[in-house]
């Protein structure tokens, strides 16, 4: 049986834990800006939620959003792959979280964990968990990618032999910008539509993967914030922010199912960097630190291969 309330109360604590966590690394605030739907207003969409806003002096930007809302139709971008739910209505809650650092040496990372049911009245709900995180280094370390793989691969280990392989290899082909032919980052793990075997084990991964996102973030962080840097590398970091502009605008079914559903604009964009830049055909220098990154920006097996080093 579901338990609505359960996943409910562990989103808004894991909320407060990340939170927690990030201020205590940038001895910095979160600004909270709670926000809720009036029950009269005209949307197809209800609920609210909080988001959380740290500008920091590590972090340049850090958004981690709860919501809990209620729509009378699920958009387009959720009944895609599932088109038996198209016309249901549906209440979801999560918690997201985007990162963006100021040192261009610390990686930016995202996670997201979310929980749905689709009801449609004499007829069962159906209920589905989703989630999961990525890490987008500009200045790429193995030791901070083998570090977040093996974080990801340890969690998994509970919940079967394949799990870390299929939801690798799950966020390697989502996170991946075929306009440009390249992954967003270096992976991690991606999984929707997760309800089997039942309720509990399947909650019981969600809250894994939410749990275990600051194990594998923060040491990061703290080995790279303080890494003197050129305002060369600035730039660099800027212009790659662009390529997490085009996937989250583009491509992000997160971020479409925002929009369509009616949701909140200031929370859902706020996974967008404070700054970004483009440029025309730029190529970095050959054998540059620059040019490194386009080796990391492909699906590969980082465990073997990093170990095997």
């Amino acid at each position: 049986m579901i338990d609505r309330q359960q996943v409910l109360a562990f989103l808004q604590q894991l909320q407060n834990s990340i939170c927690r966590s990030l201020e205590a690394e940038d001895d910095a605030q979160f600004i909270c800006d709670r926000w809720q739907r009036p029950e009269q207003e005209i949307s197809s969409l209800l609920g609210g939620g909080e988001s959380r806003i740290l500008k920091g002096s590590v972090f340049e930007q850090a958004g981690v959003n709860f919501s809990h809302v209620r729509g009378r139709k699920l958009p387009p971008s959720a009944t895609q792959s599932r088109p038996e739910l198209a016309g249901r209505s549906f209440e979801a809650m999560g918690v997201s979280l985007v990162i963006h650092p100021r040192n261009p040496y610390v990686p930016t990372s995202h996670a997201n964990v979310r929980f749905f049911i689709a009801d449609k009245p004499g007829e069962d709900p159906v209920w589905w968990f989703g989630g999961g995180f990525d890490l987008t280094p500009y200045y790429p370390f193995d030791e901070d990618i083998l570090h977040w793989h093996q974080c990801a691969e340890q969690l998994c280990r509970p919940f079967g032999a394949t799990r870390y392989r299929e939801h690798k290899k799950w966020c390697d082909d989502y996170f991946y910008l075929p306009h440009r032919g390249e992954t967003r980052g270096v992976g991690g793990l991606f999984f929707d539509d997760l309800n089997a075997p039942d309720f509990s084990e399947a909650f019981a991964y969600m809250q894994a993967v939410g749990k275990g996102f600051i194990d594998a973030y923060l040491p990061i962080v703290q080995r790279r914030k303080r890494i003197a840097y050129a305002e060369s590398q600035r730039q660099f970091q800027l212009y790659r922010r662009g390529r997490y502009v085009e996937f989250n605008l583009v491509y992000d079914r997160g971020t479409l199912f925002g929009l369509q559903s009616g949701g909140r604009t200031e929370s859902i964009l706020m996974s967008m960097p404070p700054l970004a830049r483009w440029e025309y055909q730029f190529e970095p220098q050959p054998d540059s630190p620059e040019s490194r990154l386009a080796d990391y920006l492909k699906p590969r097996d980082w465990l073997s291969e990093l170990v095997l080093k």
